[in-house]
């Protein structure tokens, strides 16, 4: 059906297209991840000031996996331990890192009142499928085995990620109602990838595996049921509506708690773009006023 973008959502489409924005698929994976960092700095807006930022590493068969914690200046506690919010960002499984989405993290962890760690797991081409979802299940487990030094409630652990994190969010969830993985209090999956084949980047990322593996697409899963509650975040212009909206539907019919929040005037990828698009700014109070009902 068609679409009609917000004012300000229009404005900066047309920007781009003025501005003679290359599509993705005519850069290789390096050139995209110059551009996608450096188009931060004309939409982020300014970064919340916070208690602390630190740097952590996290231990890995493969090797280390960079992360960084992030203390609100205000922040709900029980007993000295706070809740938390493990993010991975997006960006196709090939762009995106630490920095594309630290004003991102910044806000939640302020908005949410909890620490966030952001987790900078490895990109393909280079790292192929199943390599991300292997580092966010690790550093999901090694954060919650080690909740209590790095000042988290265990109990209070929450996943999420948009785009290509939100489906890696919905990956570590189903992976820890599966297994022996930690319990996870909730999923924040925002315009999540659950069922997508996106050209270019699923090319980098999955190259000759299996499109069907549950791992790369969650919404192949047989069943939704015993999942955490979810908030599920889906935009209009954006070629993975349909199926964000679909997976959270299967939660809901599955049992599962969802609240669910659309935005019909915006584009994917709106969420990271506070500095000209307010509603950015709406959805991450949004979703820190949800984390605080949570737990």
């Amino acid at each position: 059906m068609p679409v009609t973008l917000d004012p300000d959502a229009a404005a900066v489409y047309k920007a781009f297209q003025e501005a003679g924005r290359p599509a993705y698929e005519t850069l290789t994976a390096a050139e995209a991840r110059e551009f996608y960092l450096a188009a931060r700095v004309v939409s982020n807006p300014e970064p919340p000031e916070l208690q602390s930022v630190q740097p952590l590493s996290i231990p890995a068969a493969q090797g280390a996996i960079p992360a960084r914690l992030y203390t609100p200046k205000t922040l709900r506690k029980t007993s000295r331990l706070a809740p938390c919010l493990v993010f991975f960002h997006g960006g196709g499984w090939v762009i995106g890192n630490l920095e594309t989405h630290d004003v991102v993290c910044r806000k939640l962890a302020q908005e949410g009142e909890l620490i966030v760690i952001s987790v900078d797991y490895r990109l393909a081409p280079e790292h192929k499928f199943p390599a991300a979802v292997d580092d966010a299940i690790t550093s999901t487990e090694w954060i919650a085995a080690n909740a209590g030094k790095l000042g988290i409630d265990a109990s209070r652990l929450t996943v999420g990620g948009d785009s290509a994190g939100g489906n890696l969010a919905a990956v570590v969830s189903l992976a820890a109602r599966d297994g022996n993985g930690p319990k996870i209090a909730g999923q924040v999956l925002i315009y999540p990838a659950t069922h997508s084949v996106v050209g270019w980047f699923m090319n980098h990322y999955m190259g000759d595996a299996d499109i069907n593996d549950w791992r790369a697409s969650p919404a192949r899963v047989s069943s939704l049921a015993g999942l955490p509650p979810a908030y599920v975040l889906t935009a209009g212009a954006d070629p993975l509506r349909d199926e964000g909206d679909e997976y959270a539907e299967r939660l809901r019919g599955a049992g599962v708690p969802v609240t669910y929040r659309h935005f019909p005037g915006q584009f994917h990828g709106f969420f990271t773009m506070g500095k000209l698009l307010q509603q950015a700014n709406l959805a991450a109070s949004a979703i820190g006023v949800w984390l605080k009902a949570l737990n």
